[in-house]
């Protein structure tokens, strides 16, 4: 007879490796029998259920699943470009839930998408090619108008790097963007959410429709989270992704037009000259 449940769980070992990023940690799932979380110095990085792919635990995640959902018809196959890979969590999610994607994923720790690919081995077959790669240099190779879905969820130190704040980055994400795609960004700020204001208004310097999906007391200036961002040039499906945003175990608001716009509170746009990365979360963030 085969051990139960609980028996894995207990027997399965934390796997702990160096990698360019600092300590990489991959800890086991106690409630789910082949789920891993993996932290890289500490800060949560990604959620994986290589038996279920299509699960999303991360607050952050589970909304960038809401905007992959909607930016095609369900099921449809999508060009995808993933910028940060972590355990490639959403990647997988596409390729469950649109099978025949072709996606791209960009990871600059070389030594972090080694551990991942051994430890939580890709289902054959995903058409997912991973490039180790700064995430604007592997941008600059997506050909023109390729991309149905650019997701950008790039951290170094938990911070978002300078150099994809600002209007230049997202000159090249639209380049790479279908004429109908979108743009989604993990974002992550605290009070007074400079950050976050700022990247909104650099966001509507270059796309016509804009929405942000976090938690109210984030959006109120109340504590440090994430944020998701999304930009497109055609209107977005603001009816769904509010009612799926509210319906989630951590219920979330969508904010967009002059509401939104008056939520940055006259930041500027972010350009290359300027850019500076996000702030670094405070210490009882991951406590």
């Amino acid at each position: 007879m085969g051990k139960s449940r609980n028996a894995r769980r207990e027997s399965a070992a934390a796997v702990v490796e160096a990698v360019d990023g600092g300590l990489a940690e991959l800890i086991p799932d106690r409630d789910r029998a082949r789920a891993w979380t993996l932290l890289v110095d500490g800060a949560p990085q990604s959620h994986v259920d290589l038996d279920d792919p299509a699960y999303l635990s991360f607050e952050y995640q589970r909304r960038l699943g809401h905007v992959i959902d909607l930016v095609a018809p369900p099921g449809r196959p999508v060009h995808a470009v993933h910028l940060g890979g972590g355990a490639l969590t959403l990647a997988r999610y596409v390729a469950a839930t649109r099978p025949r994607s072709t996606q791209q994923v960009v990871e600059r720790d070389a030594p972090l998408v080694q551990l991942v690919r051994r430890e939580l081995p890709l289902a054959p077959n995903t058409r997912i090619r991973v490039r180790s790669a700064d995430a604007r240099d592997g941008l600059a190779k997506v050909p023109d108008g390729w991309a149905d879905l650019v997701i950008a969820d790039v951290f170094s130190g938990a911070r978002t790097p300078a150099h994809l704040t600002s209007t230049e980055f997202l000159d090249e994400v639209r380049r790479a963007l279908k004429p109908g795609g979108c743009y989604a960004a993990n974002l992550a700020d605290g009070p007074p959410l400079a950050h976050l204001r700022g990247q909104i208004a650099t966001a509507a310097a270059c796309f016509s429709e804009l929405a942000l999906v976090a938690d109210p007391t984030v959006l109120r200036g109340k504590r440090f989270g994430n944020a998701v961002l999304v930009a497109c040039d055609h209107p977005l499906p603001l009816a769904e992704l509010t009612r799926r945003a509210a319906s989630d175990p951590h219920p979330g608001r969508v904010e967009h037009g002059k509401a939104l716009t008056d939520f940055t509170g006259g930041a500027v746009p972010v350009t290359d000259a300027a850019a500076v990365a996000s702030p670094a979360p405070p210490p009882a963030v991951f406590r």
